[in-house]
C-alpha cells in the first residue's frame, strides 16, 4: 500500500511539473486567483487547484495588412506596415486583455488610418519615418496598460491609385523640365556676362582683337574641310583711314 501511494504521488508530481523556458514567463493562478509570476525553470503546478499561463516575452513582428486610408488632402491610399513589440509585463498581458496579439494588430490598424488622415500625401511620401514614429508612439501609449512595449513601426508600402500615380509622374516630369530651363538660362546669363567682360578687355587694348582673330584662324586651319572667311578687324580699316587723311 505504501508503494502504491508513493507511486501515485510520483505520478502526480511528474504530471504537475511545468517547464518555463528562458524566453518565457509564467502567470500562476490558484483557485482562479492570480498568485504571482513564475520565472524560468521547472515549476510544480498542481492540477485542479493551480494553473499557469505561459507567455512568450520575445520580440514579435506583426504584419499589419493593407489599410484603406484617406489623407488630409482627400487622396485615397493603401498602406501596410510591420510592428515590432514584446511583452514587458506578462501578468498585465494575461489579466488586462483577452488576446494581446489580436488587440495589438487591431490597434495598429486603427492608429495607422488615423495618422494617415492627419497628413497630406506629399508629407506622407516624403516623411514616412516621421509617420511611422507617430504610429509607434500612439500604439505604445495605448498598449501600456496591457504590459506591451512597442519597439518600432515600419511603413512597408504606400500604394496609390493608378490615376494619382500618373499625376505624380507628370508633376515630377514638369518639375525636372523647369529645373532644366532654369539651369540652361542661368548658363546663358553667365556666358553673356563672360562675353561682355571679354569684349571689354579686348576693346581696351589696341590690336587685341586682331590677335584674337589670328588665333581663331590658327585654330580653324587644322580642319581642311572648313571654308574660312577672313574678317578684317576694324583696327586695320581705321589704320588705312588715317593713312588716307595724311
Amino acid at each position: 500500500m505504501f508503494y502504491y501511494i508513493l507511486g501515485v504521488l510520483a505520478v502526480i508530481i511528474v504530471v504537475s511539473i511545468r517547464q518555463v523556458n528562458q524566453y518565457q514567463r509564467g502567470v500562476r493562478f490558484q483557485l482562479g486567483k492570480y498568485t504571482g509570476m513564475v520565472m524560468p525553470g521547472w515549476r510544480l503546478v498542481f492540477p485542479v487547484i493551480q494553473s499557469m499561463k505561459i507567455v512568450d516575452i520575445r520580440v514579435k513582428a506583426v504584419d499589419v495588412p493593407y489599410q484603406e486610408a484617406i489623407t488630409k488632402d482627400n487622396i485615397s491610399a493603401k498602406i501596410n506596415a510591420v510592428i515590432y513589440y514584446k511583452v514587458a509585463d506578462a501578468s498585465k498581458a494575461v489579466l488586462e486583455v483577452e488576446n494581446f496579439f489580436y488587440a495589438i494588430s487591431q490597434l495598429a490598424q486603427t492608429t495607422m488610418r488615423n495618422v494617415v488622415g492627419e497628413l497630406e500625401l506629399d508629407q506622407l511620401l516624403a516623411n514616412r519615418d516621421d509617420a511611422a514614429k507617430r504610429i509607434r508612439e500612439l500604439v505604445d501609449s495605448a498598449s501600456d496598460p496591457w504590459g506591451i512595449k512597442v519597439e518600432g513601426v515600419e511603413l512597408k508600402d504606400v500604394t496609390l491609385p493608378d490615376e494619382m500615380q500618373r499625376v505624380i509622374a507628370k508633376q515630377a516630369e514638369a518639375e525636372r523640365e523647369r529645373r532644366s530651363v532654369v539651369i540652361k538660362s542661368s548658363g546663358e546669363v553667365q556666358a553673356a556676362a563672360n562675353l561682355a567682360q571679354a569684349a571689354q578687355m579686348l576693346s581696351a587694348q589696341p590690336g587685341a582683337l586682331h590677335l584674337r582673330t589670328l588665333n581663331t584662324l590658327n585654330d580653324l586651319s587644322s580642319d581642311q574641310s572648313n571654308t574660312v572667311i577672313f574678317a578684317i578687324p576694324l583696327e586695320i580699316l581705321r589704320a588705312f583711314e588715317k593713312m588716307n587723311r595724311q
